[in-house]
């Protein structure tokens, strides 16, 4: 007994999208022909595959429901109802759409009556939502609408253009709507604001990030959804991996801005990303809450790649082209550098405070504590008292900022800026307000005990000369290092009870 074939969903869903495409005015009539015969012949197939027998369920209304076309065009690839006929059109028109699109996809689609390759249109069932942020760029947005809008079509994707308009006053917006944009207006300036405004308008199962001003080749569109039908949650473009236009990349930028600040990320957040200052890259849309997206300025570029990393997200790489920008650049190079900069350096406390404070305290308490009995001679150098105060400054500065670390680690994971770290942890099983307390007090007690020594010898001496200079120094540090622990301790203690419940 024959079973019913089931109809491969996908496949109709995949030729819809491309036949929405292929109804684009921005397509040529010859490749919009073989996009609908194409379209035909593979829901058709999956329409007999679905009946017995083909004129049960009228093949024409399914056609026309599911792939949108004209009831004339179903009948004409109707008409080729053979098998042979079918797996020739079928053949013909993967090949003539792989040399005019150049699509890389290596998919089959079963037809009904074999398999034929369709590598040359296999379609993105996710839409796609291109975000071009804009700022008086009338010279190019129209173009960038347009080139982005022809790599959709031409990759089969169904998709919109966003272009969000952020304060411009040369009439880029309406430029950008006559080249068939939906524009987005957001009063915030700023380039992560533009693009956060962007992104919630955004109607797209994955996002494309380029910017407005032309310098970014969209023929790597393609590149990036492979990679984002490959599993990667974030794709970003690597313009040091493609081709970079003479004059599109100033020199500074080129051998010292960019490869410093990519390389910084890398050390402290180990990203593995050769650009990762590069404007054009893709990310699944359900992902963006995994970012905690915040900065309204230029660092919002490391803020993704940081969080991104920080959350487990699957990063890839693709190279891109990157041209001469139309128009003025708005980039500044000393302060949006300093931006980037100070971003990697307040979202890395462990890099920031946490090791340049231990490293303090620990030079300063060997200092104290080896020149506390006396001066040393070390490679016939003298250190007397001098570096002893040296070390006591030195202690007293590290343990400051070694417990700012902690404040700004802790407030992180309570803000949900991060997830709770190795340290955090640590300092978590380690560290109660007792304990706290308890070491405070305890080496409070130290110190005021070698003062009250110092001064019990004074005035057994009668309130003579003193030489008690260096005890005296410990005893200060040790004094000043106990009420430091003690506040600490309940400031901190205050922020892990905020704490406690979204790092659980």
């Amino acid at each position: 007994m024959s079973t019913t074939r089931q109809p491969d969903r996908s496949i109709v869903a995949q030729a819809a999208a491309a036949l929405r495409c292929a109804l684009s005015p921005r397509c040529s009539k010859k490749l919009r022909v073989m996009v609908i015969a194409w379209n035909c012949l593979t829901v058709r197939a999956q329409v007999i595959a679905e009946c017995a027998e083909h004129q049960t369920h009228s093949p024409v209304r399914r056609l026309r429901r599911k792939s949108r076309i004209d009831a004339d065009a179903a009948r004409d690839a109707i008409a080729k109802d053979t098998e042979q006929g079918v797996v020739r059109a079928a053949y013909g028109a993967a090949s003539a759409i792989r040399q005019h699109c150049g699509a890389r996809s290596r998919s089959f689609t079963e037809t009904g009556f074999g398999s034929v390759p369709t590598d040359s249109l296999t379609a993105v069932t996710e839409k796609v939502s291109v975000v071009l942020p804009c700022l008086n760029e009338i010279a190019s947005v129209a173009d960038v609408v347009k080139e982005a809008k022809d790599a959709l079509c031409k990759s089969g994707m169904d998709g919109e253009v966003i272009v969000v308009d952020n304060g411009s006053t040369d009439g880029s917006p309406e430029a950008a709507i006559r080249a068939g944009a939906r524009v987005v207006r957001e009063r915030r300036r700023g380039y992560g604001a533009a693009y956060m405004g962007g992104f919630a308008a955004a109607t797209g199962d994955v996002i494309l990030m380029a910017d407005a001003d032309g310098s970014y080749d969209f023929s790597a569109l393609p590149s990036f959804l492979e990679r984002i039908r490959e599993g990667d949650d974030l794709v970003m473009g690597s313009r040091f991996r493609g081709r970079i236009e003479p004059g599109a990349m100033p020199w500074t930028h080129r051998h010292i801005g960019s490869p410093i600040l990519s390389g910084l990320l890398n050390l402290l957040y180990r990203t593995g990303i050769d650009d990762a200052h590069c404007g054009m890259r893709a990310f699944r849309r359900s992902k963006l809450d995994d970012m905690h997206l915040r900065m309204p300025g230029m660092e919002f570029a490391s803020e993704m790649v940081v969080n991104a990393a920080r959350a487990g997200l699957r990063i890839g790489e693709v190279p891109v082209n990157y041209r001469v920008r139309g128009g003025t650049s708005k980039l500044r190079t000393v302060p949006d550098g300093w931006r980037h900069l100070r971003f990697l350096m307040l979202y890395s406390p462990t890099h920031l405070f946490l090791i340049p404070g231990l490293f303090l305290l620990l030079v300063g308490l060997i200092l104290l504590v080896v020149l506390l009995p006396g001066p040393v001679i070390v490679l016939g150098r003298l250190f007397d008292i001098h570096v002893m105060v040296l070390g006591a400054l030195l202690t007293l500065i590290g343990f400051q900022v070694l417990t700012i670390g902690l404040y700004a680690k802790t407030l992180a994971v309570t803000l949900r800026l991060q997830p709770m770290d190795r340290t955090q942890r640590i300092l978590r099983r380690a560290f109660s307000l007792e304990r706290g307390l308890a070491a405070g007090l305890a080496l409070f007690i130290i110190g005021f005990g070698v003062d009250f020594g110092i001064a019990a010898r004074w005035v057994a001496s009668g309130f003579g000369p003193l030489n008690e200079v260096r005890p005296a120094l410990f005893a200060l540090v040790a004094m000043l290092l106990g009420i430091q622990i003690a506040f600490s301790s309940f400031f901190l203690f205050a922020i892990e009870i905020q704490a406690r419940e979204p790092a659980s």
